[in-house]
């Protein structure tokens, strides 16, 4: 009778219970996203149209392939603070194209087709990611530092290429023939976005590597424990490389369709926008102590945050508010985020019975 008395409930039924406590901080960004749709749903008629979540899913796309970046560069323990400049750069090189490229040489002006332009755009971006990867897996400068320098970098460089101006009308003109830009952010396919396809399979793929490779298995030892798995063989600086190249290429997509949807490219586009990855990926459940993260949960920390600010929008609000809400969302998601991970590390110690119930063997 007194065993059973001290026996935990849990145990009492056969499994470890309901920790209700643990479901509400894992499913956090599930549960927010769910009272946000209510919440707004019944403030505006609108807000649950169809129509209106495709809208709002468009601008979600452009922080969810941030956030995907963003999310292998914290699982691998580090930060990438120059993703928006990354976003803003590539935007203008994409404007600087579809402009059209003056030959002086030849008296003519060239139009590169669309896909060439995602190519070098995808490129730079990766190039700007080695620069990061180098400096942090090569010369050990901290990742904080590293990223933020080349974030000044970055915005600089887009801001020499346009000296402060912005490019306008990258829709084209038919017959220059350098039209199809807007298909990233303007065309529907099946009546979804473009963009939202994109990052469909944007985070398809990450999963994949994530969940099925052996990338994956290496990215998650390296940001639990770089010491540890390098001396299992791990290529921990290899990792860390690439994990920054896929930053930038990400961020280079999300710069090309924000463009695409602007049909406009500015050299201060993308400001601010790297602290709503990282807040994406937070919300989601990562750690910023790396080893911990997944696709799942930073998606839904990017609509947490999009769908937030679109309701906002739509409900009047005004900016300054917006700023106030967005920021107190992000407070609350880090203190969730600490509380999570503090609960797994201080585990409770077994009692003397339990100790001895656990030496004496599995019996019944």
């Amino acid at each position: 009778m007194n065993h059973a008395a001290k026996t935990p409930r849990s145990s009492r039924f056969g499994g470890e219970g309901l920790d209700f406590g643990k479901i509400l901080l894992e499913g956090r960004a599930f549960f927010a996203l769910i009272a946000i749709v209510i919440i707004f749903s019944f403030l505006s008629p609108n807000y649950f149209a169809l129509e209106n979540f495709l809208t709002m899913a468009s601008h979600v796309a452009i922080y969810g392939i941030l956030a995907i970046g963003m999310l292998l560069v914290i699982i691998n323990g580090g930060i990438d603070l120059s993703v928006g400049s990354t976003l803003g750069l590539s935007g203008v090189v994409a404007g600087f194209f579809m402009q059209g490229v003056t030959l002086n040489m030849l008296g003519v002006v060239v139009y590169p087709p669309v896909w060439v332009v995602v190519v070098l755009c995808c490129a730079l971006g990766a190039l700007i990611g080695l620069v990061n990867g180098i400096l942090i897996a090569r010369f050990r400068v901290p990742a904080f530092v590293a990223t933020l320098g080349v974030m000044y970098v970055v915005r600089g460089f887009a801001l020499l290429m346009t000296n402060g101006l912005t490019y306008n009308n990258l829709g084209g003109q038919a017959d220059l023939g350098n039209t199809g830009f807007d298909w990233l952010g303007f065309d529907r396919l099946f009546n979804v976005p473009v963009g939202v396809l994109i990052l469909v399979v944007i985070a398809v793929l990450c999963s994949l590597v994530l969940n099925r490779s052996a990338f994956g298995r290496w990215l998650y030892a390296s940001g639990g424990n770089a010491r540890a798995a390098e001396l299992s063989g791990v290529p921990v600086k290899h990792v860390q490389i690439s994990v920054y190249m896929l930053s930038g290429i990400c961020a280079a997509i999300a710069g090309l369709i924000l463009s695409s949807q602007l049909t406009s490219a500015g050299p201060t586009a993308g400001t601010s926008y790297e602290l709503t990855a990282i807040a994406a990926v937070v919300i989601g459940g990562a750690s910023l102590m790396g080893g911990t993260g997944n696709i799942r949960g930073t998606l839904l920390g990017a609509f947490v945050i999009g769908f937030l600010s679109d309701g906002l929008v739509i409900i009047g609000i005004s900016s300054y508010w917006q700023t106030v809400f967005t920021g107190a969302v992000i407070v609350l998601a880090v203190l969730l985020n600490a509380i999570q991970y503090r609960r797994r590390v201080k585990r409770p110690a077994p009692t003397g019975g339990q100790l001895a119930s656990s030496q004496g063997g599995g019996k019944a």
